[in-house]
């Protein structure tokens, strides 16, 4: 195959793949706290030593998949009257501990665990600046939240929110849909966190811009894949005139 027909094949791979970039995103757009993918591509030159364009030609390239970056915008703000959910008006994670250890998500729904723990959508515990759960007694009735994490009853204060932020949040490693892996990133505490109760952050994704991108990427595809099936057409003809003038 010439450098038509591996451009086009390159070309597809990719497209292919932005394709399921988008339609994850789709299928997430209910998720809280979930943040919208997008793939990064970049055109890839092939040397050619001791030859130079054509005239009026152009350098021949292919596509490179350089990596998925992550939109950090924030989500749509949902009120749900919940006194346990709580939202991050700016930057930051809640912690939450895992059974692989500690995780940090944006999905503030909460609930009431075992022992009055207070815990995240898979019923992990949700962890306070201690780095230890938040544990409500049985006796606190009215829960509130304040701006700045403060977990109180009527009958005094409970603990305090865990809320860190990340220098480079583009690197840290998603776990399902909600959940995020530090790795190598140092969590910072965020000194004066926004918090808002009652309320849930919602996904950043915009469902008919993602509906947009989607039909746009299918019908790229469609279009590359009619390019390749002629080039594969053209090679056969080539090679049959070919095979015919030497007989």
């Amino acid at each position: 195959m010439d450098s038509p027909g591996y451009i086009i094949l390159s070309r597809l791979t990719l497209q292919s793949r932005a394709t399921q970039v988008l339609a994850h995103n789709v299928a997430n757009a209910d998720t809280p706290g979930y943040r919208a993918l997008r793939p990064v591509f970049a055109a890839h030159l092939e040397r050619q030593d001791a030859a130079a364009a054509p005239p009026g030609g152009r350098d021949v390239h292919f596509v490179a998949d350089r990596a998925t970056w992550r939109d950090m915008e924030t989500g749509a703000m949902q009120v749900t009257g919940n006194p346990l959910d709580a939202a991050i008006t700016g930057e930051g994670f809640f912690a939450v501990e895992t059974p692989r250890g500690e995780r940090f998500t944006r999905a503030g729904r909460f609930s009431l665990g075992e022992g009055g723990r207070i815990v995240d959508m898979e019923g992990h515990p949700v962890l306070g600046e201690g780095g230890l759960p938040i544990a409500v007694a049985p006796n606190d009735s009215r829960i509130e939240i304040q701006g700045d994490g403060t977990v109180r009853s009527e009958n005094g204060v409970i603990g305090r929110l865990r809320v860190v932020r990340f220098e480079n949040p583009q690197g840290l490693l998603a776990e399902g849909d909600r959940l995020f892996d530090a790795a190598a990133e140092a969590a910072l505490p965020v000194e004066r966190p926004a918090l808002r109760q009652g309320v849930l952050e919602g996904s950043n994704v915009r469902p008919v811009a993602e509906m947009t991108r989607l039909t746009t990427e299918l019908r790229e595809f469609q279009f590359a894949a009619q390019f390749a099936e002629r080039e594969g057409e053209r090679l056969s003809t080539a090679v049959e005139r070919i095979l015919r003038r030497r007989t």
